[in-house]
């Protein structure tokens, strides 16, 4: 049984939510998202709030429960109050600059890296060594920051490179002499 999914994803003021088969379309101040819930599932909204059960007790039938009841409910606090992603810079001469539509990073390489910031995502640099990525969906704001991370990941020596705000790096001892 699923802990999460057995949860109603109660629908707040402001926000409509619209179902047709398997399809679930959320409107909310933000803007406007949908998922589309897999077979294994059945997704209905009553009072106020929307209910997954699953179609059996097979092993993917439970799985995809509890993934879809989470799934609506980052569509309604994504267009409610939307997600944010911090990245930190680390390392001398490595910062990030917004030039236009492009994400300018400085990471030690012989170029510059030119990130294109996509559409419904905002990105922003308060300083040159942190990175700020907002948007309504979950998702993509992660995959974005995954993406951002990869260029240059965080290395345990020194600890150069780019990770999330908060993330621990566990750091190795260098060889002796």
């Amino acid at each position: 049984m699923s802990r999460i999914g057995k949860k109603p994803v109660v629908i707040p003021a402001g926000v409509t939510a619209k179902l047709e088969g398997q399809t679930i379309a959320v409107k909310g101040a933000k803007g406007e998202l949908s998922f589309t819930a897999p077979e294994e599932v059945s997704v209905s909204i009553d009072g106020g709030a929307v209910h997954v059960q699953p179609h059996g007790e097979e092993k993917r039938a439970r799985a995809m429960w509890g993934m879809t009841r989470a799934q609506i409910a980052n569509l309604i606090g994504g267009v409610t109050h939307g997600f944010e992603r911090k990245l930190e810079i680390n390392g001398v001469g490595y910062k990030a600059a917004v030039a236009g539509k492009n994400l300018q990073l400085s990471l030690g390489y012989s170029h510059d890296i030119q990130y294109p910031i996509p559409a419904g995502v905002t990105i922003t640099t308060p300083k040159p060594t942190e990175i700020t990525i907002a948007g309504i969906d979950k998702r993509q704001v992660g995959q974005i920051a995954a993406e951002i991370r990869a260029f240059r990941g965080p290395e345990p020596y020194k600890g150069k490179g780019v990770k999330y705000a908060g993330e621990f790096i566990f750091r190795k001892e260098g060889k002796k002499k």
